[in-house]
């Protein structure tokens, strides 16, 4: 297992590495100079600006630059904002945090969407609850997730008014950040209200979030569990008396492997969900920063988002196969 994961590890940082060097160039090339917004804000005469340009190190050649971001990143150093003037990386972590919270909250409902349903989808097969559940989770995979949060939002938020259109809390409550996980924070302030209010903003963005995402993972587990079900040793274990409980927890043991390896792959497509739900319901994570910057010419933010994100999606991904390592152990072996 050390060595399955010792490989896995290596092929993620590869990855990265090539991710990097992506990531950085096409920074580069986006049209807009950061010296020409800052000088035209400032005022700046010719001279300054050749100064403000040997500062942020861009009269250096590209793989110079390059070598120093490459360097200064692995010591956690992303440079500082152009126009927040706060290290990158402090704004970073605040995002993170909203984003990692939303995140986990739109798995969950993910998760207690998907399972059932494809349990019922797999042991009806061909009923009416397959087809229901089929045709629910096709609308699901194809329904934009910017068009059902403007949906919800209108629905639950303008006629209805449940639940608040956006942000992460109410503006009255001041919690004291110490995680950069807004609820753990409330939780840690000793503040029920704010742990409600963050709920109450968390709903929306996380059903919108973790119904496009149990929708693909229903229609990948139902495959995965019909493909499983009408095997050999789920005959014997229903000869043998077993109950059934008991040989659907064997069904979904040697269903998972393929599913979460073809999830953990998806990942980056639901990553890019939550970036545009961010924006659409005003949630302060990762995406709504991104924008901001590009909107900005911000490009040390903009390099230093996109990495964490692909990071992120990297991370994702080797967990799967990790996870799919340990549930079927011949992928260990696997050339």
């Amino acid at each position: 297992m050390i060595g399955f994961i010792g490989r896995r590890v290596a092929q993620a940082l590869l990855v990265l590495f090539g991710a990097s060097i992506m990531v950085f160039l096409l920074v580069r090339v986006l049209p807009g100079d950061p010296v020409d917004l800052l000088a035209a804000e400032e005022g700046a005469t010719a001279e300054q600006r050749a100064l403000l340009r040997a500062e942020m190190g861009l009269d250096q050649p590209l793989p110079l630059q390059y070598a120093t971001f490459i360097l200064q990143a692995i010591r956690g150093d992303l440079g500082i904002s152009i126009t927040q003037r706060i290290p990158v990386s402090t704004a970073l972590v605040e995002g993170l945090g909203a984003t990692l919270q939303l995140t986990i909250a739109g798995m969950i409902v993910a998760v207690l969407i998907a399972l059932p349903l494809a349990l019922i989808s797999a042991l009806k097969q061909n009923s009416v609850w397959d087809r229901l559940g089929t045709v629910g989770s096709m609308f699901g995979v194809s329904m934009p997730t910017f068009w059902q949060g403007i949906m919800l939002i209108l629905l639950l938020c303008v006629a209805f008014p449940i639940f608040p259109t956006g942000g992460i809390m109410g503006s009255s409550y001041n919690v004291p950040v110490v995680t950069y996980l807004p609820i753990v924070d409330s939780i840690i302030a000793g503040s029920p209200d704010a742990v409600w209010s963050n709920l109450r903003h968390l709903v929306l963005p996380a059903i919108t979030l973790g119904t496009s995402a149990a929708a693909m993972l229903t229609r990948l587990l139902r495959a995965s569990l019909l493909e499983v079900k009408n095997q050999d040793f789920v005959d014997a274990l229903r000869a043998r008396g077993i109950s059934d409980g008991r040989v659907i927890m064997h069904m979904l043991r040697n269903a998972l492997p393929t599913t979460v390896i073809v999830f953990g792959s998806k990942l980056g497509t639901l990553l890019g969900g939550t970036l545009v739900i961010e924006v659409v319901f005003s949630w302060p994570g990762l995406g709504a920063l991104l924008v901001e910057a590009i909107s900005a010419r911000d490009y040390p933010v903009v390099q230093g988002a996109v990495l964490v994100a692909t990071i992120m999606v990297i991370l994702c991904n080797l967990l799967a196969d990790v996870a799919q390592g340990w549930l079927d152990p011949r992928v260990q072996y696997a050339k």
